[in-house]
Order: C-alpha cells, then structure tokens, then sequence
C-alpha cells in the first residue's frame, strides 16, 4: 500500500512538472512577440549575416559596420512598410519582418490614417513615421526609402502579413549580389480576359528585353533593393515603380525574379464603385506608360529595339 501511495505522488509531482514546462513553453512563445525582446527566432541567425560574400564598396561598408558600434550603426536591413488605416494588421506585418534578422529596422511610413495604426505598430516594435496627409502606397515607399539606414532595404504592405520565411529569400538574393529582387509573381495569366495591369507588366518586361522576368514588376510587393540599387534608380523615383523598374533594367542591375509569393491571393479584395473603371488599374497604366514615355526618350522611338532592314524615311 505504501508503495502504491508513493508511486502515485511521483505520477502526481511528474504530472505537475509536465504542465509546468508546458506554461513556461507557452510564456516563452507569446514573448517571442514583444517589443524589445530578443526571444524571436530569426530567419536568417546572426551567425549567418556575417558568411555573406562581399564585392567591391561593399567591403568597406562591412567593416565600417563592424566597427561602428555607437548610435550611428547601420543596420543590415531596413524594411519599409507604407500603412493609411491598416491598424488590423500592422501588428502581424511588424512582427513577421522583425523575424526576418536580429540587425534590422522596421520602418512603418503612417499616413493619411484616421485610426490606430500608428499605435499599434509602435507597439509591436517599429519605427513610426507619420504624416496627416495620404502619400499612398508608392509616397510611402519613396519617403521611408530616404529615411532608411539599411544596407539592404525591402517593401512590403501594411495590410498583407507574409511569413518572415517568404521574405528572408529576398533579402538574401541582394547579399548574394542582385540589386533588385522582385517577387516572382506574374498574376492570374490564365484568366480571359487577362487584366490590363497584367498585360501592362508583361508588355514593360518585353519592351527592356527581359521576357523572362513575365510579370514580375517593382508594382508588386514583397521587393528588395541593394545600396547601389537605390542609387542607380533614385528616391524620388520610386514613386513609380514601372519607371524605377526601367531604369533598374536599362540601368545594368542585376534584376532577377527570386521567390514567389501569391499577393493576389492574399490581398484584401477592394470595394470599388460599380459601373465605373477601377481607379488603382487607371493610376498603374498611366504609370506604366510614364516608363515606356522615358525609355523612347532614352533609347529611341523604338526603345533601343532594331528596325531591321526597313528604311521609313522612303515612306514619306
């Protein structure tokens, strides 16, 4: 009988202890999320950032940063979130590119909102910048891109979470050496009829003789850029992606299409008025016809293409 009492209060006390490891996994878990903590699990481990090959400049900048440890520290990435009234998400787009590595900065670019979203992004750890007025999506990308410290700088949306493992692959592919890494996406191509947006950014791909980019366009996020990216290209540029996407092409950069993430199908479906044309579409053709308008102007009326053997001036 003593036996028996004494194998039940070990069965008992092992019992407790379990549940106790389990409340202080649980603890561990939700803490991974605070602000300031350093319990998050990084995508790419500190150990990592340091076996990246480094080309050029690039090596005076590594060691400039490896000896800078004073306030003026450049992180290694800056991610840039645009956000007008994303308080329902900000929080879990913050948290998601905080994972991503221990040396980053979270750039939140508040505008125009009426709610809680800048709170709510200071809250889960990012820098806020805020503005009354609406910038939107692409004012926001060029006004936190001239604030960014970063060596590599990523965009993202306020209101699309994506994993940190979906975003990882894009900072990676500039420290492997690309300049600007777009996200593979080439939107619902099967679909008849296929989206004037669609067309607009395969036909820009044909145009600067990159077919095999097919849809992939700095118009879409989740999208990286080196330093020199960002210099070829020019700030105020990224106000339209179409043009910053031609002069990252006709520029010499390394542009390459490197993970795919399904934005279509995770973005929030728009309410739009019916009966009339979808003013975002109108704004991203009219952008796109910015670019071809700069690159006729750049490389010729046929966009730096070949006429071949046909003598126009004898059809006048």
């Amino acid at each position: 009988m003593l036996q028996k009492r004494g194998n039940t209060a070990f069965y008992a006390a092992k019992s407790k202890m379990a549940q106790r490891k389990a409340q202080l996994k649980k603890r561990r878990s939700k803490s991974a999320y605070k602000k300031g903590t350093k319990a998050y699990k990084y995508v790419i481990p500190p150990v990592e950032q340091t076996e990246w090959p480094v080309f050029g400049a690039e090596h005076a900048m590594r060691e400039t940063l490896a000896q800078d440890t004073t306030n003026s520290h450049k992180p290694l990435l800056s991610v840039i979130i645009p956000a007008m009234n994303e308080e329902r998400t900000i929080g879990a787009v913050v948290r998601q590119a905080l994972r991503i590595c221990r040396d980053a900065e979270v750039l939140v670019i508040v505008n125009g909102s009426t709610d809680g979203t800048a709170a709510a992004a200071k809250r889960a750890g990012a820098q806020v910048l805020r503005y009354a007025e609406a910038l939107g999506h692409d004012g926001g990308r060029r006004v936190g891109a001239a604030a960014a410290r970063g060596r590599v700088l990523l965009f993202t949306d306020a209101d699309i979470p994506i994993p940190a493992e979906h975003l990882a692959p894009y900072v990676r592919a500039i420290l492997d050496g690309t300049d600007v890494a777009l996200n593979d996406y080439n939107g619902p191509v099967a679909r008849i009829p296929v989206h004037p947006v669609v067309e607009a950014k395969h036909a820009l791909n044909s145009m600067l003789a990159r077919p095999d980019l097919q849809g992939a366009s700095m118009t879409a996020i989740p999208h990286a850029l080196s330093r020199k990216a960002l210099e070829v290209i020019g700030t105020d540029t990224l106000g339209v992606p179409p043009l910053a996407h031609a002069k990252a092409v006709t520029g010499g950069l390394k542009v390459r299409a490197v993970h795919h993430v399904p934005v279509g199908k995770m973005n929030a479906v728009r309410v739009k008025k019916r009966g009339g044309p979808d003013p975002l579409s109108q704004v991203v053709w009219n952008d796109h016809l910015k670019a071809i308008r700069w690159i006729t102007d750049t490389l010729g009326p046929r966009g730096g293409h070949s006429d071949l053997q046909r003598v126009r001036s004898l059809t006048r």
